[in-house]
Formats: C-alpha cells, sequence, structure tokens
C-alpha cells in the first residue's frame, strides 16, 4: 500500500515507527516513556492556549502533537511487546461503549446530570471486577495541577451526594477558612500557615464549582490580566525616559490605576 493509499492516521503510525527504527531519527530512538512526559504535558497546554485563543488552525496543529505524544507512546510500548496503538484505541473504542450504554444500549437517562452519574457507577463496578480500590476519588492523577485536581476531587465527592446544597454552603466555608488563616498569620507555625492557606485555596475552588466558573482558567485569565497592566505600566514609564526600580510604588500604583480604568468594561 502506497502512502497516498493510506489513511493519515496509518500514515502518522508508520512514520513513528520509521523514526524509531533502523536508520531513523537518533534523538526519536532514545526516548522513552518517562522522557517523553514533559513534552505530552507542554503539548496539551498549547492545545489549551489554542482554544483560549480560538484559532482554529493553531488547535489543528497542537491536537497534531498531542495525537504525536500518543502515537510516540504507543510505539515505544509496541516495541517493548507490551500493546500497540491498535489496542489503544481498541480499549477506548470499548469504554466509551460501555459506559454510554443510553446511546449504544436500552438504558434512559433524563439529563447530562444523570449520565455522569451513570458513567461513576459504570467505572466504580468496573474497578471492582477488577479487584481495583473502588473509592468514589479514584482516577484523578496526582501529577494535575492544584487547582484542576481540587475541582475533580470534589465534583467526584459531589455525585455521590458528598456536597453543600446550595451557594451558602461554600461561602460560608471561605468565610471561615479566611479567619482560621487570619489566625494563623498572628501565631501560627509555618506549617499551618500552609495548611490554612491550602484549606482557603481548596474552600475558594469548591465556591468556583457552585458558581460554574473553572478556577484554573478563572486564575490563568487573572494572571494573564496581572501580566497586560503590568507591562503597560512598565512601557508607561518607559515612554518618560525611567525604569521601574526608578520609580515609587505611589507612582507605580498611580499609572496602575489609571491603565484599568482605561480598560473595556472598566
Amino acid at each position: 500500500m502506497s502512502q497516498r493509499e493510506r489513511s493519515s492516521f496509518e500514515e502518522l503510525v508508520a512514520v513513528m515507527a520509521r523514526l524509531r527504527g533502523e536508520g531513523g531519527c537518533p534523538w526519536d530512538r532514545e526516548q522513552t516513556h518517562a522522557s517523553l512526559k514533559p513534552y505530552l504535558v507542554e503539548e496539551v497546554y498549547e492545545a489549551l492556549e489554542a482554544i483560549d485563543r480560538g484559532d482554529d488552525a493553531e488547535l489543528r496543529r497542537e491536537l497534531g502533537d498531542v495525537l504525536l505524544q500518543v502515537v510516540f507512546h504507543a510505539q515505544i510500548a509496541d516495541e517493548e511487546g507490551r500493546f500497540s496503538i491498535e489496542e489503544v484505541c481498541r480499549a477506548i473504542v470499548d469504554k466509551l461503549i460501555r459506559r454510554h450504554p443510553h446511546v449504544f444500549g436500552d438504558t434512559q437517562v433524563e439529563g447530562a446530570e444523570q449520565v455522569l452519574t451513570n458513567w461513576e457507577r459504570i467505572k466504580q463496578a468496573e474497578r471492582q471486577e477488577e479487584d481495583k480500590p473502588d473509592s468514589a476519588l479514584e482516577g484523578v492523577p496526582r501529577q494535575l495541577p492544584a487547582l484542576l485536581r481540587a475541582q475533580r476531587i470534589q465534583h467526584k465527592a459531589a455525585r455521590v451526594g458528598f456536597d453543600w446544597k446550595q451557594l451558602e454552603g461554600p461561602l460560608d466555608k471561605v468565610e471561615e477558612e479566611w479567619g482560621e488563616l487570619r489566625q494563623a498569620c498572628e501565631s501560627g507555625t509555618p506549617q499551618e500557615l500552609e495548611e490554612e492557606f491550602g484549606d482557603l485555596l481548596f474552600a475558594l475552588v469548591n465556591t468556583s464549582r457552585f458558581l460554574k466558573i473553572d478556577a484554573e482558567d478563572a486564575l490563568r485569565r487573572a494572571v494573564d490580566k496581572f501580566e497586560r497592566r503590568f507591562r503597560a505600566v512598565e512601557a508607561a514609564f518607559r515612554a518618560q525616559g525611567r525604569q521601574l526600580p526608578e520609580c515609587t510604588l505611589e507612582e507605580m500604583d498611580q499609572v496602575w490605576d489609571q491603565i484599568k480604568k482605561g480598560e473595556p468594561g472598566r
């Protein structure tokens, strides 16, 4: 079969095999699952950035880079006789069919929430069959960014009923944790300060969940906003022939407020 007769996916798999094979690329041949971990994370974040920008051309490229990482890992496993890309695809197809009985079977559901409840029930049954821990919190990787992991843990706990009924619950918890942090600031040890600060962040993430706000996205946008305004402050003083270390905090605050007032929606 010529390359033109292959599907693009088959061609990608063949190209990856050649890069890893005899006479292939020295760098690609040296890679392992462990050495590729940073690239997988990086490519996912670059795809997220393309989504945030609404850039379809860039998203297409970044999704290709994510797919390359999947094929790369599968190729390494195939060479070691552990599993192939075909088995990777088969496993996810089987999982999707098994966990969507309302589409591929006779189960009836009423809305997305019931779909998620069924998904967790099926997932828990699968873990029991495989003799794995059946905690409702299983399946949330520790390697996730802390805010995202907090959201996932809270969602999973909520799906089995461990949750407040009203927004006032998490809001009151934020107030409680804020008070405990202030107390720790006065008399706490560094360990107590860290613990109370973490509790406050966790409570804020829970509040974001009730408000249907993605905490990770919200913090990312807040950081972007700070960076945009800070760079504008730098530019304003640079136009005066001055650098920030030469300026007082009061001067910088004044320019910051002017920039903030001049932004759309302010």
